[in-house]
C-alpha cells in the first residue's frame, strides 16, 4: 500500500548511487561489510527474505520507522529514527534497488539497498542481504559506504560510527528473530 510520498524531500545526491547491489563502494569512501550466519536451508532464507522486504529488520531493531509502502518497492521512501524528544535523530532513505527471491533451492540472495536523502546525517548507501549458499547455509549480509552529511556530524563521527555500529548489531538480531520464526 502506497501512502503520501511527501514522506521525505529531496532526490538522491551521493556519488555511486546503486553501488552496494554490485559490490563496490565509490573510490575515497569508507565501505564496511558485515555478514552474520543466521542457519540453514530454504524455509529459513524464504522467511528472512520476505522480512527484509517487509521492513522487519528495521522495525524490530528499535529505530521508528515511517515510510511510504509497506514493502520494500524500488523508489520507496523510509524514514528511521533513533534517540528521544529533541534528540531523535530522523535518517530519510530512497530504495535505490530491489532483489526478491526466486524460485527454487539453489544459492540465490534477497534483500535491497537504500541511498540517504536531504537530513540523514550521512551521505551514502546501505544493503540489506540474505544469501543462501551452496550447501544451504544462510547468511545476513549488511553492506554500506558513507561520509558525514555536514561539518556537525563530522565533527561527532566517533559518536556517528558508534551508532551506526549499533544499528547493524540491532539489525542482526533482527535477522535472527526472522530467522528462529519469532513473530
Amino acid at each position: 500500500m502506497t501512502r503520501n510520498r511527501r514522506l521525505a524531500r529531496g532526490r538522491l545526491d551521493y556519488p555511486g548511487i546503486g553501488s552496494t547491489e554490485h559490490g563496490r563502494a565509490p573510490d575515497g569512501i569508507p565501505w564496511v561489510v558485515t555478514q552474520a550466519y543466521l542457519g540453514d536451508g530454504p524455509a529459513l532464507y524464504r522467511r528472512v527474505a520476505h522480512g527484509i522486504l517487509a521492513w522487519q529488520l528495521q522495525k524490530r531493531s528499535g529505530l521508528r520507522v515511517r515510510t511510504d509502502s509497506d514493502v520494500v518497492v524500488p523508489g520507496a521512501r523510509v524514514v528511521s529514527g533513533f534517540g528521544v524528544g529533541p534528540f531523535r535523530i530522523n535518517a530519510p532513505c530512497e530504495v535505490v534497488w530491489v532483489r526478491r527471491p526466486v524460485p527454487g533451492d539453489g544459492p540465490q540472495s534477497a534483500g535491497f539497498g537504500y541511498g540517504t536523502l536531504p537530513g540523514h546525517p550521512v551521505r551514502g548507501e546501505e544493503a540489506f542481504e540474505v544469501e543462501l549458499d551452496g550447501e544451504d547455509r544462510v547468511f545476513l549480509k549488511i553492506t554500506a559506504f558513507s561520509r558525514p552529511s555536514s561539518w556537525f556530524y563530522a565533527a561527532g563521527s566517533a559518536v556517528t560510527g558508534r551508532a551506526q555500529r549499533h544499528v547493524t548489531n540491532r539489525y542482526i538480531g533482527s535477522a535472527h528473530e526472522l530467522a528462529a520464526g519469532e513473530s
